[in-house]
């Protein structure tokens, strides 16, 4: 099972964690609340796909968006695009809405939005690998287990 797989991923990376388990919410308040975190510590792990075959995971604070244009400078590229539900499955291994670096299937590259770094306290909630399973973990030491590159590529949502 997925979950399995994202959870024992989390443990071998040595990180310290909290699972968290509740139902299936319909919005990131819901989930924040869920999770017992601020919306902005609920991230998003947005697959994106470069070129044919070749796929990246995007973290994504709750209260952001990528910005495109900045992460297509950052990987010097003129075109991305997000894959279809199907595509996104077949290329982590994870239905859309479960999605996590941690035990996907191929270990595609990680960025980071910069936002999440600078506080050494700072803890993160992600999902993992089902829907209503999240992992509570340390953000910096998870970009570190992860060997995030961290950039600024996301921008603020806008109401």
């Amino acid at each position: 099972m997925s979950e399995e797989r994202a959870l024992a991923a989390v443990a071998a990376s040595g990180l310290e964690h909290t699972v968290t388990r509740h139902g299936r919410v319909g919005s990131l308040e819901e989930a924040a609340r869920a999770r017992g975190v601020e919306p902005r510590d609920v991230v998003k792990t947005m697959v994106v796909r470069r070129g044919e075959g070749d796929y990246l995971f995007v973290l994504v604070p709750g209260d952001r968006e990528i910005a495109w244009p900045r992460l297509r400078q950052l990987l010097g590229v003129s075109r991305l695009s997000m894959p279809d539900v199907a595509t996104a499955r077949q290329a982590t291994g994870y239905e859309r809405g479960t999605i996590t670096p941690f035990g996907a299937t191929t270990a595609w590259p990680v960025v980071a939005d910069a936002s999440l770094t600078g506080d050494p306290d700072r803890r993160i909630s992600m999902g993992a690998g089902a829907h209503g399973v999240a992992v509570s973990v340390n953000a910096e030491a998870a970009l570190a287990a992860l060997a995030a590159t961290v950039a600024d590529v996301t921008e603020q949502v806008t109401p």
